[in-house]
């Protein structure tokens, strides 16, 4: 069926599956975000197929752009995957008309959207929702800019036209050119939660782009250029430190973005409709989930969930008391958050949990290694604040001890050292978290 039939049915709602007589055209479809779609899930999608039936991999085009078709033989026939990556929100339209087998999305699903769904299959159930990468949504400004730090409401205030000349930050007399993603982009969906915030709207003179390399290609060009992009398209840019309320600024470094403490990180995701999907959508996904998927994630330029330990930075701000907590212990690339009130982990801490036993079986170390320490949002007294963060790490701790891993301990910290705007929405979701150490 000629593709442009096949996209003329797209757009009126149906689904070739339920046409009679009409037959998939592939044997997995993944549609969504370029973010994901354009190196991501080709790499993770080739590991898969050639660790499933021991071939070789080809990539051809379809003559569509930021679409492929990855084929491999299996059992003597071939087996193909379309990636359509072409914005998040086009890949959650294909599910709904039955037409992706899997969603590749750069923000989580919204409530509209999980509402919509709700027949099929509850979309924020761990059956469906699948955190695949951590990315950090990347501050791009040209090589020569003199600019090194922006708070998220001076950045806001920039992409809203509002900051119209580099020279009144710092910066040279040159007029800013903002550059940003395209509105079908999940990339510009987390740019405007996380950053305009439903108090600013971009200014009309943006440059959109459906493609984050070629945005960074095009801000590198320009010396007065600032854009936004994910972490694995910085490419030749300069990269700005960012801090949200009084937390101190950080650049998107690879413990800032696993832990997801960086102010503009995000998670990547791939959904499947529960467990009514196909099986070798199921397979995908639990190989992406997989140390060797996550390996595949490191290449490619995005942040892995394989945890690894650090000593880390503790300049100044650090409080005393916590670098001496600390002092005999390195930090995990870890955190857990929370999805529901105080105490519920979410989808992502309890795979991470099975991640923590792996890494602790890999490098010797037990149990007794690890120290949980809770952490709450700014609350009306200090003792409120140190209750909700003890729970939350108990709450960690008892997650773990029920897969057999015993704690050697957890404290709380109160609503100190916090990593994001005190009350705001996204900031509070990042300052409730519970810290892992592991002994040195």
């Amino acid at each position: 069926m000629p593709s442009v039939f096949r996209r003329l049915l797209f757009r009126l709602g149906f689904a070739l599956a339920f046409l009679p007589g009409v037959a998939a055209a592939h044997d997995l479809e993944i549609h969504g975000s370029n973010t994901i779609g354009a190196t991501l899930v080709p790499m993770l999608m080739s590991g898969f197929l050639e660790q499933l039936t021991g071939e070789r991999v080809s990539a051809s085009a379809t003559g569509n752009e930021n679409e492929a078709v990855l084929t491999v033989v299996r059992d003597g026939k071939p087996l193909t995957v379309l990636v359509a990556a072409h914005g998040t929100s086009t890949g959650f339209t294909s599910m709904m008309a039955n037409q992706a087998d899997t969603w590749a999305a750069s923000r989580r699903i919204t409530a509209k959207e999980v509402a919509a769904m709700t027949a099929r299959a509850d979309m924020t159930s761990a059956d469906s929702e699948h955190v695949i990468a951590i990315d950090g949504l990347a501050i791009l400004v040209h090589p020569s800019n003199p600019v090194n730090q922006l708070n998220i409401e001076t950045l806001a205030r920039i992409f809203a036209g509002e900051i119209t000349n580099w020279s009144a930050l710092g910066g040279p007399d040159l007029p800013i050119q903002v550059y940003a993603r395209d509105d079908r982009s999940g990339t510009w969906d987390t740019f405007k939660e996380l950053v305009l915030a439903g108090k600013y709207t971009l200014t009309a003179e943006a440059r959109r782009y459906e493609s984050n390399d070629q945005l960074s290609d095009d801000v590198s060009l320009n010396p007065a250029g600032i854009g936004f992009a994910g972490f694995a398209s910085v490419r030749s840019n300069k990269l700005l430190a960012i801090s949200d309320g009084s937390a101190p600024a950080l650049k998107p470094s690879e413990l800032s973005v696993a832990t997801e403490d960086y102010p503009l990180s995000r998670r990547l995701y791939l959904y499947t409709p529960g467990t009514t999907g196909k099986p070798l959508a199921q397979a995908f996904i639990d190989y992406a989930q997989s140390q060797a998927g996550q390996d595949i994630v490191a290449q490619s330029g995005f942040f892995s969930q394989n945890p690894f330990a650090v000593d880390p930075a503790q300049d100044a701000s650090v409080p005393a008391t916590f670098k001496r907590l600390t002092e005999r212990y390195q930090r995990l690339s870890v955190n857990f958050r929370f999805a529901e009130g105080r105490t519920k982990l979410d989808n992502k801490a309890n795979r991470d949990l099975l991640r923590i036993q792996h890494y602790l079986r890999e490098t010797g170390k037990t149990g007794k290694d690890l120290m949980l320490i809770g952490f709450a949002d700014q609350q009306s007294d200090e003792l409120r604040a140190q209750m909700i963060s003890e729970l939350r790490a108990l709450s960690a701790s008892k997650a773990l001890r029920q897969l057999g891993t015993q704690v050697h301990g957890h404290t709380g910290y109160g609503h100190y050292m916090p990593v994001g705007s005190a009350g705001g929405a996204t900031g509070a979701q990042r300052n409730g978290r519970v810290e892992v150490w592991v002994r040195r």
